[in-house]
């Protein structure tokens, strides 16, 4: 009985102290792993500072209809499969940079359908030039690059997504044709 009442003793009395010292001093094995996390994102180039909005964020409050184009180069000779995967790339990929850069306009493209029309292009030449007029226009633009594992060569640019109001998308794609 004597060793019983003991134990009950000597487990609060370490249950109390435990709990003084962890009010008084922070637990430094968390900060530690919350620092070497800090530190591991500097290294792999992640910036702290975030990007500013983009300019067809404006536009999402004046005008309401959004949509996608697709531009493919037709001069790759991909196959259906193949061209359906770079237009899902070159979609996620202009996706997640407006994710946080123009949630707004991104929230009007949603709002209206995620419209999404696929055009075709005949070089990469003329698709570098297509995405200067867009940029010009202040259209968010993103350009799918191959890794050349399948079909084509490393580092080829297969598809270029462009988001923004129609009539301005329109502006820059309208001569292109459907693939």
């Amino acid at each position: 009985m004597d060793l019983t009442w003991l134990s009950i003793v000597v487990g609060a009395s370490c249950l109390v102290l435990g709990y003084c010292i962890g009010s008084k001093y922070p637990p430094r094995i968390f900060i530690k792993a919350k620092l070497a996390k800090i530190n591991q994102s500097s290294r792999n180039g992640k910036k702290d500072k975030p990007k500013e909005p983009l300019e067809v964020e404006n536009l999402a409050d004046i005008l309401d209809d959004f949509k996608m184009v697709l531009v493919v180069r037709n001069d790759l000779k991909m196959g259906k499969g193949k061209i359906a995967a770079q237009c899902s790339h070159a979609t996620l990929g202009l996706y997640k940079k407006l994710h946080h850069r123009a949630p707004k306009a991104l929230n009007r493209w949603e709002m209206c359908g995620q419209p999404k029309v696929v055009l075709k292009i005949e070089s990469e030449e003329d698709i570098l030039v297509l995405q200067e007029r867009a940029k010009s226009l202040k259209l968010p633009t993103h350009i799918t690059i191959d890794a050349g594992k399948t079909q084509i060569a490393p580092n080829s640019r297969t598809v270029m997504a462009i988001l923004g109001p129609v009539e301005v998308v329109d502006d820059v794609t309208g001569g292109l044709k459907l693939l």
